[in-house]
């Protein structure tokens, strides 16, 4: 096991740190840039940098899990919902980056493709690699929670919140990478408890996630764009429920949480409140910022808080090890 884990971590991080900067000076020469959209100061230097870089992040995963695939059907299932949502973020990413179109694919273009991914996954799960959807409770051994064919509905609004939970934590440099990599670290651990093959997934994504840090750490050579971003959300949500561990993901996967539910509030309160809003700008990290904090700060403040999130959900699954 211990080899399989020092493989995938050393392919994640080794092909990441050499590849990336030949993608960078490609998506300098296309003129790939970030565009942003936050009418904040600080952010206007962002313009011009490259975006897309979930592309070579998801190189040595797809490698890995290629490796590993035949040895745990679970393997298949967590790359199905990885490199689908991965895809969807890569085609609205081409869109605006290539194509200029600014809106990238339209609301219902992207969840119909959201929805038909987490429906593949979701059969594959069950079919396949015979998981059930039944929940381990955290802090409660031996307890599950299953609500029968309610389940599937549960799975749609876990899998889609998570998604979107990682995709609005991308946006300052550096956030997303830092938080997911400590959370990472209980998927890890889980999987290493259950004796799995799929502890390939987390160990390459943590390599992989620590390797881009080089380049996307303040100031960022590079952005992952939604091509990373939708990925490695369906990357949380599909080895959580491989494990049946999706409740623990209101522990180490705390930031992702508050970050949707801050954007969720924000509009609920713009609409109902005729235009009174809760946060100075939402996702919540921009909140902190404008309020002074500096992107590092902000960074730092999030990824400890994962730190403990991520103690606590492993205190929380330590029964069942």
């Amino acid at each position: 096991m211990m080899r399989i884990i020092l493989i995938s971590y050393a392919v994640g991080f080794v092909l990441v740190t050499v590849l990336m900067p030949f993608l960078i000076r490609y998506l300098k020469k296309r003129n790939a840039s970030q565009t942003e959209r936050e009418i904040m100061e600080s952010h206007v230097k962002k313009q011009g940098t490259p975006t897309m870089g979930g592309i070579r992040i998801l190189t040595p995963i797809f490698l890995v899990g290629l490796w590993k695939m035949g040895a745990d059907p679970k393997v298949l299932s967590v790359m199905i919902l990885t490199f689908g949502f991965g895809a969807v973020g890569f085609l609205d990413d081409f869109l605006k980056v290539f194509l200029r179109r600014s809106d990238g694919l339209l609301a219902w273009q992207k969840f119909g493709l959201q929805f038909l991914v987490t429906g593949v996954f979701a059969w594959h799960l069950t079919q396949v690699a015979h998981v059930s959807l039944a929940m381990k409770i955290p802090f409660w051994e031996g307890h599950f929670l299953d609500l029968g064919w309610f389940n599937y509905a549960i799975l749609y609004f876990v899998v889609l919140g998570t998604v979107n939970g990682v995709n609005f934590t991308d946006g300052l440099d550096g956030l997303v990478s830092s938080v997911t990599i400590m959370a990472s670290i209980f998927f890890l651990s889980v999987a290493m408890a259950s004796g799995s093959d799929a502890a390939c997934i987390p160990a390459a994504i943590i390599g992989a996630l620590s390797a881009f840090l080089i380049y996307n750490h303040y100031p960022a050579q590079i952005f992952m764009g939604d091509t990373g971003s939708l990925a490695l959300g369906g990357y949380v949500a599909g080895i959580a429920y491989a494990f049946q561990v999706p409740l623990f993901i209101v522990l180490a996967g705390f930031i992702y949480l508050i970050e949707v539910i801050s954007v969720i509030l924000q509009v609920g309160s713009f609409k109902l409140r005729h235009g009174k809003r809760i946060f100075r700008m939402a996702p919540i990290h921009h909140h902190f910022e404008l309020g002074g904090w500096s992107e590092v700060k902000v960074v730092l403040v999030f990824v400890a808080v994962t730190a403990v999130g991520t103690l606590l959900a492993l205190l929380g699954y330590r029964v069942w090890i």
